[in-house]
């Protein structure tokens, strides 16, 4: 089938988005090391990683390493700021570099002590991070895409914050289902390639491609949550709370009573996506909410049911903010894709195809409420708990703990908001 120019010229080509047929959002070789000028910035990454503690670590060993720790952050601070020009052109050198470095800016905010001031990031590190996250076009902190392993080639995970399984076995969930979702990515590129340009009037063998493209979606989706599922019977949840997620915090991540970060020596409008990685950052997850129309911002006010007042009181505008910590290349292409919702509405055929798949989505979120209350809602409460008993005898400590996402906002409303907004794009 053809279609005429004026399509064509909006039609996603995924290599000229930086995405690979096979390895998806993933680069298809792993990531070079930097090159020797930047051995400082490696070498510390990895002896982070081995030596520092989380800054409430109560554990005798914790307290060793928080005396490493200081030394590590005094060293850092006395670097030198090293240009980054050389990197420019080497998207592969830029997106190690930005991993690297936003994982020392986390090393060095989460190791330090609690104090009563902003968190001040030394030049060291923020110049040449925001000069990188500027030539990515991401944000200049921690991102989903540098937690993920360095390539869908011989799958390994070189570095973690806490050494653990549970992080490890995170990594390599995520990045499962990250390149399971590659297929994603083809229904949308043969729905776009191989409809009439008219797909309000698409011909019975049109349909037919289309309808079997969201039924292959549904099997995809189902897939996605069979792998989620398999990572409960790998992935501690208390050591995933304490252990983990702490370093995965970002300056916004904890909600109003925590001090800020500030990025020393660069401009402040620097300092303003310094949220942690987040699964809703995952540009596979994002495709298919672009791609089955799904409304977050509720502006629709067409669909059913009704929003409820706890979906209104959620951020509607997390999963655009979510875009701005991916990469430049992955959120060109998300402006690309176009929605077949409309298309099933103009043909009847595709009607129970087209709901197949975005009941198949609100399944995979129903499966994320009920992990994330398990990994994150009840952890939170059970520390909470704990935080108030051990008050009898001592200073107040950690009393308020909304649970919240490693991206700042409060995870369960937002969630069933999520979910919800699925539910109603139904036709």
């Amino acid at each position: 089938m053809e279609c005429v120019d004026e399509l064509e010229e909006h039609q996603p080509n995924l290599t000229g988005f930086d995405i690979d047929p096979f390895s998806g959002f993933f680069p298809p070789k792993p990531l070079p090391r930097l090159p020797q000028r930047f051995a400082l910035w490696e070498a510390f990454s990895q002896m982070a990683s081995q030596a520092l503690a989380l800054n409430d670590d109560p554990s005798e060993d914790g307290t060793f390493r928080r005396t490493v720790g200081a030394s590590w952050r005094d060293a850092v601070s006395a670097w030198p700021i090293i240009s980054v020009d050389e990197l420019a052109d080497d998207i592969r050198l830029l997106q190690r570099a930005h991993m690297v470095l936003a994982s020392i800016t986390h090393f060095y905010a989460h190791s330090r002590a609690p104090s009563d001031h902003a968190i001040l990031i030394p030049k060291s590190i923020s110049v040449p991070l925001v000069e990188i996250s500027r030539h990515l076009r991401m944000a200049p902190a921690l991102t989903f895409a540098d937690t993920q392993p360095l390539s869908a080639d011989n799958i390994r995970v070189e570095h973690t914050f806490s050494g653990t399984d549970a992080e490890q076995n995170f990594y390599l969930g995520s990045a499962a289902i990250e390149l399971r979702g590659v297929e994603v990515l083809h229904v949308i590129e043969d729905f776009t390639n191989n409809i009439s340009c008219d797909f309000f009037n698409m011909n019975l063998y049109a349909i037919g491609l289309v309808g079997n493209g969201l039924m292959r979606l549904a099997n995809v989706i189902d897939e996605l949550s069979d792998i989620f599922r398999s990572l409960r019977a790998l992935i501690d949840p208390h050591t995933f709370f304490s252990a983990v997620r702490p370093w995965w915090s970002g300056s916004s991540s904890r909600g109003p009573i925590h001090h800020e970060w500030v990025l020393d020596g660069v401009p402040a409008t620097a300092n303003a996506d310094l949220g942690g990685p987040s699964a809703g950052q995952s540009s596979v997850m994002h495709a298919l909410d672009i791609f089955l129309d799904v409304d977050h911002k509720l502006e629709d006010t067409d669909r059913t049911p009704a929003p409820s007042p706890a979906n209104l009181r959620a951020d509607r505008e997390f999963m655009e903010r979510m875009r701005r910590f991916m990469p430049g290349p992955h959120q060109d292409y998300l402006k690309t894709i176009p929605s077949v919702r409309e298309a099933a509405q103009r043909s009847p055929e595709l009607v129970v195809p087209y709901n197949a798949a975005v009941m198949a989505l609100k399944r995979l979120r129903d499966l994320h409420i009920r992990i994330v209350t398990r990994y994150i809602v009840t952890q939170a409460h059970a520390t909470r708990a704990n935080d108030i008993r051990g008050q009898a005898g001592g200073p107040p400590q950690r009393t308020f703990r909304v649970a919240r996402g490693t991206g700042g906002s409060e995870v369960s409303n937002l969630l069933k908001a999520g979910r919800d907004a699925t539910h109603r794009a139904l036709l």
